[in-house]
């Protein structure tokens, strides 16, 4: 069986030694770190740089991952690849989209029949980018799944360096909750879809447990034996737009299709599983 990953990055990294201990050959397309992609056991392909490569791969794969954001020009992949797609036959076509598309829910609930509200310019985008894929698959027959994924962390992407260094921060914006979800968690999610198709399948990949994001925080100092870092009220805290951006959404997001319909139990059912797995891997590395 062979795979193909448009955007061969954080995700796909641990999605693809799943498939290769299976005898999966997997290529992922990369802008320049070639290098990565291979030590995750996949084939790299240059994109942008080598579309006739590219292109070959399409038709000769049994399912096809799609990882990369939308630009100016909506889904990159459609428009590169959008012609060769509808030739395409893959037994699984799997587009990772986010928990953004529901947009700001103050603190709310939300699951896979939400109307879709993103906020903001990121938010929409995605939102136009998943009406674009399901219109492909529609008419062309694509067995498309769309997981909408939480916010990610995992080894390299965890609070502890910086509450090490000292520069993390408990910002506090009052009534404010994220959804998160560890990783190896998004892999199995893949894992177990690709292993019972369901088109045209939508589902949150998230933990069972939102929580304030400032709780994250202390939590990891706790587990680090070190000071609390202290509150800073959203309004005085030094951020960047792209930080801030995240604070304009507050939701809890269900997850009971991943586990009902996919069979998935999660590794990590919250941040305090998941923070003490990053923890004692890198203690033991």
């Amino acid at each position: 069986m062979k795979m193909l990953v448009f955007g061969h990055g954080y995700s796909a990294g641990y999605l693809t030694p799943l498939l290769t201990a299976r005898g999966w050959q997997v290529t992922g397309t990369t802008r320049s770190d070639a290098d990565r992609v291979a030590a995750c056991g996949a084939t790299p392909l240059i994109w942008p740089g080598q579309e006739d490569a590219v292109r070959a791969a399409i038709p000769d794969a049994d399912a096809i991952l799609v990882s990369t954001a939308p630009g100016d020009e909506g889904d990159p992949v459609l428009h590169a690849f959008r012609n060769d797609l509808t030739r395409a036959r893959p037994r699984w076509l799997g587009y990772l989209s986010t928990t953004g598309v529901y947009g700001d829910r103050q603190g709310g609930w939300v699951d896979e029949d939400s109307e879709l509200d993103g906020s903001g310019a990121r938010g929409q985008a995605r939102i136009r980018a998943e009406a674009d894929w399901r219109a492909l698959a529609r008419a062309h027959g694509l067995p498309l799944h769309i997981f909408r994924l939480a916010g990610i962390y995992g080894p390299g992407r965890g609070p502890f360096q910086k509450v090490r260094d000292g520069t993390a921060r408990r910002i506090i914006k009052p009534g404010q909750v994220f959804s998160r979800i560890h990783v190896e968690d998004i892999a199995q999610v893949l894992l177990a879809s690709i292993d019972a198709p369901a088109p045209i399948g939508i589902y949150n990949v998230c933990d069972d447990d939102p929580a304030p994001p400032q709780d994250v925080i202390a939590h990891a100092a706790r587990l680090l034996g070190l000071p609390v870092p202290p509150e800073v009220p959203f309004d005085q805290a030094q951020m960047s737009p792209m930080a801030r951006s995240f604070y304009a959404d507050s939701k809890r997001v269900r997850n009971d299709r991943i586990t009902r319909d996919l069979g998935v139990r999660l590794r990590y059912p919250d941040y305090r599983s998941g923070l003490a797995a990053l923890l004692a891997a890198e203690e033991h590395g």
